[in-house]
């Protein structure tokens, strides 16, 4: 702890490298977990492909390609630059067409049964040569179903660009959105999965007491969200998802992103981790308290308590088999005071990244809201944000695993006692 900072809460800093040592946090996970994770997330994904009747599953998303195959690289820039992909044969095998000289990436990976190199159609670095690319792309993907294909020419997309899939068309495919089949398969997840979720998160918690111990007046929104992106990256972990940590009058209206502004004495800290941390896995936890550990004002006290309320309603109903319209029906209702600044959501899935289910707040329920349950195996995050005219903003988040019998918080980071 440094020097600004006059005041301690132990619960917060048991979360701190056990070691007393300001030093990176080291998994404990055994390969062998790790690998039956592994094992099990591609064979969630080919059994979606056989149930769909899918001749193979072609890959662009990283946090995807991740979860298949548990190859990582460059995954922030490769989200928007198309340039590797993977090819999961449901009569053969599963293809890596990875980025030109980092092949040497997947080594020793055991889902991957070949790597090619990728061939990239972008035209930042195809110009105007770029069409001919995509018919050299489109001219082996095709061949890989006639190969593997037994015939079946169906073949699920979770993105990718229109002249490509009119590229594919031209061959005779058939071309279909492959995202309901990943979302789906994603959603249950294995013991080993909850095992390096659950590291992840120890990680996330490890930030979340850096961003306490630095909450002193003075301090700014960017210097306290700067302790989380520390902690993930020394320890393993990937990158944060967004930038959503504010204070004081900044927390309201909500989704304002850190600033240079200095957090003053009192003022309400909000923040939503939107952690991609070690092995890939989200942390999305959400936390407030006041700069400096100053007592609240009875407002703050108020809005923090009637949003503690939403999220121990709302977690009592996460149960297996209950159907998201079920939820919604029993849920925590917003006061009147707080609709204008509700949060969309009140609860949503999460695994590699938020993931279905996403299941509104009552207030925004209706005839097009999507249908599903609770099933044994989902992580979801139960949400609330609780504002009025002129009040700061308190954002809450537990991470929560569905059992056999109902729900287990994943996240232990406690509450601020009101």
């Amino acid at each position: 702890m440094d020097a600004k900072t006059p005041f301690r809460d132990e619960r917060k800093l048991t979360y701190l490298n056990a070691e007393g040592a300001d030093r990176p946090l080291k998994s404990p996970i055994p390969a062998e977990v790790l690998d039956a994770a592994r094992g099990y997330r591609l064979g969630r994904l080919r059994d979606a492909m056989a149930r769909a009747d899918m001749a193979a599953l072609l890959l662009y998303d990283p946090v995807n390609i991740r979860y298949a195959f548990d190859c990582s690289n460059m995954q922030v820039w490769t989200a928007h630059n198309p340039m590797r992909y993977a090819l999961i044969l449901a009569g053969g095998p599963a293809i890596m067409f990875e980025f030109k000289g980092c092949e040497h990436l997947n080594d020793g990976l055991p889902g991957i049964d070949e790597v090619r190199p990728a061939i990239t159609f972008m035209f930042m670095n195809r110009g105007d040569k770029a069409a001919g690319f995509v018919e050299d792309w489109a001219d082996e993907i095709a061949a890989l179903l006639r190969d593997h294909g037994g015939g079946n020419r169906r073949l699920a997309v979770d993105k990718l660009d229109g002249h490509a899939v009119h590229a594919l068309e031209a061959r005779g495919l058939s071309v279909h959105d492959g995202t309901a089949l990943t979302e789906t398969a994603r959603a249950i997840k294995s013991p080993e999965e909850i095992a390096l979720m659950r590291w992840t998160i120890r990680v996330c918690e490890a930030g979340m007491a850096r961003i306490y111990t630095r909450s002193a007046p003075g301090v700014t929104e960017r210097e306290l969200w700067a302790e989380l992106h520390f902690e993930n990256a020394r320890s393993g972990g990937d990158w944060l998802e967004t930038k959503l940590l504010t204070a004081g009058p900044n927390t309201n209206p909500w989704y304002q992103e850190c600033s240079d502004r200095p957090v003053r004495a009192g003022e309400m800290i909000s923040f939503d981790t939107d952690m991609i941390g070690p092995y890939g896995y989200c942390a999305d936890l959400s936390r407030s308290w006041t700069c400096g550990e100053v007592p609240m004002t009875d407002t703050q006290r108020r809005l923090y308590a009637t949003a503690r309320d939403q999220i121990e309603t709302n977690l009592a109903l996460v149960r297996p088999g209950t159907g998201f319209a079920e939820f919604n029906a029993k849920s925590w209702r917003i006061p009147a005071a707080h609709v204008d600044y509700r949060y969309s959501l009140a609860i949503h899935g999460v695994g590699m990244a938020d993931e279905w289910p996403m299941i509104p707040l009552h207030v925004d329920f209706d005839d097009r809201a999507m249908d599903g349950r609770f099933e044994p195996g989902m992580v979801v995050c139960v949400e609330s944000l609780v504002a009025e005219a002129g009040s700061e903003s308190i954002k809450l988040e537990t991470q929560v695993l569905v059992t056999e019998t109902g729900a287990e918080r994943l996240d232990s980071f406690p509450w601020e006692e009101v």
